[in-house]
């Protein structure tokens, strides 16, 4: 074995391999998932809001049988899996009469986070028909909200988990691989913003990212049990300027390289995006490059 395995930010060496092994020789009846939560328990292996490390660790003993490395036990059943065929959002009609008017003729504006609430169909169904992104299920850390406007929907909002590696970001902030390896989780990302097409009222697009940014930490740290220090988000220049994001002080970083996170080339083969941020706390650089950032310290107050 090498002398080290690195794998999504732990490393397993000889050691770690025997305790598996010896969990593994434990328990000959147990299953895949049983034997993956008992190695969690072992290593306290925890999410911030205290969960198991469960689908992470099923993938680290995948990546060490097929190096030969450990021999799981037999899979006991094999459930389908709802990632890979997934259905297209289920079209749900909504009132498209058309709003043109001043933003303080839209009030009264209600945000609302639907996600694991009966509004999530809806949100759903909005950004799968209305965004040129179309609707994908965001893996891992994110909130969803539906903005309405007298209870009408007119917009809708997605935070996610930040990307692994993004160098004009990680260059602004001045960390090193090891603590943006520790710390990437205190980072959002706006993955989707829709204003629906029939909805045309100026200013509101930045009225909503400044509305939503004063209630997304307390939802996050509700949900997930750590704060956000910085949120993010990438701008398509080839159909966007970034007008609201600017009209709401976010921070131009750079430029995405266009090359994707899978990608070999060191030719662009996606879009080039522009690199925004907004820092939600003061001191948020030396927060992000501690080792040890959150709980959010109570001498910080929000920007």
């Amino acid at each position: 074995m090498e002398d080290k395995i690195t794998y999504r930010g732990r490393s397993i060496n000889q050691q770690d391999i025997s305790t598996i092994t010896k969990i593994i020789a434990n328990y000959p009846e147990g299953s895949r998932r049983f034997i993956s939560q008992e190695i969690c328990r072992t290593w306290n292996w925890r999410q911030p809001n205290g969960f198991l490390k469960d689908m992470v660790c099923r993938g680290l003993l995948l990546h060490l049988e097929s190096k030969g490395l450990i021999k799981q036990p037999p899979p006991k059943c094999t459930p389908p899996n709802p990632l890979a065929n997934r259905k297209k959002p289920h079209k749900i009609d909504i009132e498209e009469t058309p709003l043109e008017c001043s933003l303080k003729d839209l009030f009264p504006i209600t945000l609302k986070q639907v996600r694991r609430t009966d509004f999530e169909k809806i949100f759903n169904s909005l950004v799968s028909e209305y965004h040129y992104l179309g609707y994908t299920q965001p893996v891992g850390e994110h909130l969803k909200y539906l903005v309405f406007s007298s209870g009408r929907p007119v917009a809708c909002l997605t935070w996610s988990s930040a990307p692994w590696y993004i160098g004009a970001r990680d260059k602004f902030i001045g960390w090193s691989k090891e603590i943006r390896q520790e710390n990437l989780h205190l980072i959002a990302n706006n993955t989707r913003f829709l204003i629906l097409p029939w909805v045309k009222v100026a200013c509101l697009a930045s009225y909503l990212l400044a509305l939503n940014r004063h209630c997304l930490a307390k939802d996050w740290q509700r949900l997930y049990h750590h704060p956000l220090y910085l949120v993010e988000t990438f701008v398509d220049t080839q159909r966007y300027q970034g007008t609201c994001y600017q009209a709401d002080n976010w921070i131009k970083v750079g430029e995405t390289t266009g090359r994707g996170k899978l990608s070999k080339s060191n030719k662009a083969v996606l879009s080039i995006k522009d690199v925004y941020v907004y820092p939600l706390i003061r001191n948020f650089k030396r927060e992000l490059c501690l080792t040890s950032p959150y709980p959010l310290r109570s001498r910080e107050r929000p920007c």
